[in-house]
């Protein structure tokens, strides 16, 4: 009796957990481009698909795996399963994306739109597909921050302005931020490439049609195999993600060159004010030494000099000008510590032949108006 109680509990608590199974929002497209959406728990999914519980927990931000000749990706929010007839795209809802589901990547599928795969098996367009959306998305996002970055970074490098504006540095430092997100975002993207490429079997893995029809997976008309085209099509969106990476790098490090020339324009600026504000401390001590001699006359003191009336004149005139020639003194002496030496002569030496003109390609103009600033702002 104990032990079929136990069985029956076991039962029921099975039972209990199958009820509460999570359920996915599928959206399935096949090779035609024909959507059918439906909702299924995710013990029926696996099962029907082969695969265990752990195959759709989906614990990475992206990754690429295979298991039981089914390919399952995830390409941050994107959770999609690949076979060799049919696409899942799981938890579609909440993504925002009818637009390319419907629009763009059931025609992709189907055979229409700008893939290059159109001839090798299912699984090609559907990894191409799906890669060409991520790489599209980071690209949108590095097209909207470049422009922002730039023209922040215009505005604030401008050596006549005294002073920084906080929201221009605001904007920059939220944009800043973005530009890391995406950086390690292709990061992620890059690595994840990479891992595949590294392993020739994980290659093979990803053709599905080679365990399921291997009359399909015979070489092309090209001569190169499947596996082999497989190959190519990850180098090819790994360098596609590796010349966004490189443009975003080139603005990190404009980010820290305008910087640079940020704090040198301050620090000229500052530099401008302390002279200043030195000289009147000269020019204040010179009238405080020969104000000395007012003070002596202010005093109640009888003399003769006070009777002759032009004495008043006299005193006042010796007053200004020795405050005026002690502050030209102090002026020079200041001068002549503050003067950069001289450069060392270099001698002349046969100038390089130049290149052609029109072969100097300019990659960015902010850059050589950077330089000149900082050139200038050194300079004063």
């Amino acid at each position: 009796s104990g032990e079929f109680y136990r069985h029956a509990t076991t039962e029921a608590s099975q039972a209990t957990l199958a009820s509460v199974s999570p359920v996915f929002a599928v959206m399935k497209l096949d090779k035609e481009g024909n959507t059918t959406c439906f909702e299924k728990k995710k013990t029926e999914l696996y099962q029907e698909l082969g695969l265990q519980a752990r195959d759709l927990r989906f614990q990475h931000l992206m990754s690429i795996a295979t298991r039981n000749n089914r390919i399952i990706m995830r390409m941050e929010f994107l959770k999609a399963v690949i076979t060799p007839e049919f696409l899942l795209i799981l938890d579609y809802r909440n993504l925002n994306l009818e637009h390319w589901f419907i629009n763009e990547l059931a025609s992709q599928l189907a055979g229409e739109g700008q893939l290059v795969t159109y001839s090798l098996p299912f699984e090609f367009r559907a990894i191409e597909a799906i890669l060409q959306y991520r790489i599209s998305k980071l690209q949108g996002r590095l097209n909207t921050l470049q422009p922002q970055i730039l023209e922040t970074l215009e505005a604030l490098v401008d050596p006549k302005l005294l002073s920084v504006d906080r929201s221009k540095l605001h904007i920059l430092l939220q944009n800043g931020k973005s530009l890391s997100e995406l950086e390690t975002d292709l990061k992620v993207f890059k690595e994840t490439i990479l891992e595949i490429l590294d392993e020739e079997e994980l290659i093979e893995e990803l053709c599905l049609s080679k365990w399921t029809d291997p009359q399909v997976f015979e070489k092309s008309t090209s001569g190169i195999d499947h596996a082999e085209e497989m190959e190519l099509l990850l180098e090819n969106y790994y360098r596609q993600a590796e010349d966004l990476a490189n443009e975003a790098r080139e603005l990190r490090v404009l980010i820290d060159d305008s910087e640079s020339i940020i704090f040198i324009n301050l620090d000229s600026h500052r530099n401008v004010m302390m002279r200043l504000n030195l000289q009147l401390t000269m020019g204040t001590f010179s009238l405080s030494l020969f104000g000395l001699i007012g003070v002596a006359f202010g005093m109640n003191l009888e003399s003769s000099l006070e009777e002759d009336p032009r004495i008043f004149w006299l005193v006042t005139g010796i007053m200004f000008l020795g405050s005026g020639l002690i502050w030209r003194r102090l002026l020079s002496f200041l001068g002549r510590h503050l003067e950069p030496p001289l450069p060392p002569h270099v001698p002349a030496v046969l100038k390089k032949s130049q290149p052609a003109p029109g072969r100097v390609e300019v990659k960015n103009s902010l850059k050589a108006e950077a330089f000149g600033l900082s050139r200038s702002a050194l300079t004063n």
